[in-house]
């Protein structure tokens, strides 16, 4: 079963494309581009998509790399993913990175980024003294490769 939501965008630019989904059960939606921007080996630009949305109270929008631009391009977010609260109504800027040696060139139009719309929770955190015991226990990186 797939589930759908509305999800209200306003444009910030009249060149901006609303988010689109590249396939029937695609869980990232398209972000694109609408300005040109060169992006040297090494360096980060600030994309902008020209649009801002309006997300349902408890989804978060997760901004994530477009893979055929991060393995063929060396162009992928800068911080990872990117994080948009649902209480965020500014324009949806992407900090994309060159991880590549070579200069890259991105279009007005050109997809740049996914959006993937995710419920999360509200925690309440509690100090204690003692966690349950698993068998993992206090195990830290590749401690579960063994």
């Amino acid at each position: 079963m797939i589930l759908t939501m509305k999800v209200n965008v306003k444009k910030w630019n009249e060149r901006a494309k609303l988010p689109v989904y590249g396939s029937e059960f695609s869980a990232g939606a398209d972000l694109f581009s609408c300005d040109e921007y060169t992006v040297g080996a090494g360096e980060t630009v600030f994309v902008h998509t020209g649009i801002a949305v309006e997300l349902p109270a408890g989804t978060v929008g997760l901004v994530y790399a477009r893979s055929g631009l991060a393995c063929k391009q060396d162009l992928a977010p800068a911080n990872k993913v990117g994080v948009i609260d649902c209480d965020y109504r500014g324009e949806i800027i992407v900090a994309l990175h060159n991880h590549g040696r070579e200069t890259r060139f991105i279009g007005a139009g050109e997809r740049v980024a996914q959006l993937v719309v995710a419920p999360y929770y509200t925690c309440e955190f509690c100090e204690t003294g003692e966690l349950s015991e698993t068998v993992r226990g206090t195990g830290g990186f590749g401690s579960t490769g063994k």
